[in-house]
């Protein structure tokens, strides 16, 4: 039984919420977000990424980033660029991208839970990059970014959702990168009753984008109960803030692979052993010399795509080839069957010599989000070969976390982003 609570929102004060959204902080290196705060004084980034205040030669981890990250985040609401709440409530987030819409409820999830396993893990995490986001939540005494999770369509939730939708909303607006986002709030008991419910009678919800914040959080709270050794259960510090989407709005984006070199085999050779794991479906060739290397509209046209689980697509020599793997390779296993674990134990270690991607310098990873022309631009550059993937399907993220398995690495894009800032919980 899930425990989503409503909580008391921090949040931008309105008509300043354009201008404070931002996307997540891992979404950009040191430089790129010095470069996108140098003219936007209430993004939320100075507060995500507070190195971007300092010299780079003050380390990213400095105390004193994350004491700036502090004192950003409350003068900024002291100064009412943000407001509280004064009574509990829960949110309503909606975005578009491209004319296909999700809508999540954001409220506050259960560090027990988490550590229950009611609130399912698809990933491991990496201590240095949950300190990191440890010490800035610690330091804030604030979750700054939601966690992204996931649970199975409740039709009573719908019902709510759906109806207060039709209010005015809280917040309207649409990004730099096209993502119109509007907030609603539910403050009306009876519909936090219904929602906190529902909830409640949910045997699993899943983490679909954020294990590493959502891995700090719930260090943060359970630190902060060793400092409480009679705490309640109840103080803020037991619970992390998260946006909470059904299954059927969700997309996972295809999450491509570009490779250095192809291990010592000629482009022959190597079409040879592919062919031996994977029938050829279609090939077809898109030179350089008639399309011009960077005609994006007639490449993305052009490509070849998979169209159903088992297919891929490679980039090799100018020329697309669309294959399936052979039916007698595919697995019913909820892990081995993925196409990323396929591509991985039947081409990129047997073929390529890629054995752990996570660390191996000749593989690089492309979201989907950037489109075949990323693929195409790559293979002109730095890489050599490039391989498009059927999208990992949200079911299927279900079933390995509820197997108690893991993905392997990148095999899930999700878009659009959650912004930063237009919703914070207070941990005190």
């Amino acid at each position: 039984m899930a425990t989503i609570k409503p909580f008391l929102g921090i949040r931008p004060a309105k008509g300043k919420e354009k201008d404070i959204a931002a996307l997540p902080y891992d979404v950009y290196n040191r430089a790129e977000a010095k470069e996108v705060v140098a003219d936007k004084p209430l993004s939320f980034l100075r507060i995500d990424r507070a190195e971007t205040n300092f010299p780079d030669d003050v380390d990213t981890y400095d105390e004193r980033v994350y004491q700036k990250a502090h004192d950003l985040l409350w003068e900024m609401v002291e100064k009412k660029d943000f407001v509280k709440e004064e009574t509990p409530c829960y949110y309503i987030y909606e975005l578009t991208m491209e004319g296909r819409t999700q809508t999540g409820i954001v409220a506050c999830a259960s560090i027990d839970d988490y550590q229950n396993n009611i609130i399912k893990k698809h990933e491991n995490t990496r201590a240095d990059k949950e300190a990191d986001r440890i010490h800035h939540v610690d330091s804030c005494n604030a979750q700054t970014g939601p966690i992204f999770l996931a649970y199975r369509n409740r039709a009573d939730i719908d019902e709510v959702v759906n109806k207060i939708k039709k209010s005015e909303a809280l917040y309207d607006f649409v990004a730099e990168d096209g993502v119109r986002h509007r907030a609603f709030i539910i403050s009306n008991k009876e519909d936090i009753s219904i929602i906190e419910n529902s909830f409640s009678d949910c045997n699993e919800i899943y983490i679909a984008d954020g294990h590493h914040r959502a891995a700090s959080a719930v260090k943060v709270g359970l630190k902060r109960r060793e400092a409480h050794p009679n705490y309640s259960g109840e103080e803020e510090f037991n619970f992390f803030l998260s946006v909470l989407f059904p299954e059927e709005e969700l997309k996972i984006l295809d999450y491509n692979r570009v490779v250095k070199d192809l291990n010592g085999y000629e482009a022959s050779e190597f079409l040879t052993e592919v062919e031996k794991v994977a029938d050829l479906i279609k090939s077809k060739d898109l030179s350089r010399d008639i399309v011009g290397s960077q005609d994006e509209e007639i490449i993305e046209k052009e490509a070849l795509h998979p169209k159903q689980k088992g297919e891929f697509v490679m980039l090799l020599n100018e020329t697309w080839f669309l294959y399936r793997f052979k039916e007698e390779l595919m697995s019913n296993d909820p892990v081995d069957g993925l196409d990323v674990a396929l591509m991985q134990d039947l081409i990129l270690e047997p073929l390529l010599g890629i054995k752990d991607p996570k660390t191996d310098q000749r593989i690089d990873f492309v979201g989907g989000i950037r489109g075949y022309k990323e693929l195409w631009k790559r293979c002109g550059s730095d890489c050599v070969v490039a391989f498009g993937m059927y999208p990992t399907q949200i079911t299927e993220l279900f079933d390995v976390a509820d197997a108690g398995r893991l993905m392997p690495p990148k095999s899930t894009w999700f878009e659009p982003k959650l912004r930063s800032g237009l919703f914070i919980h207070e941990l005190d």
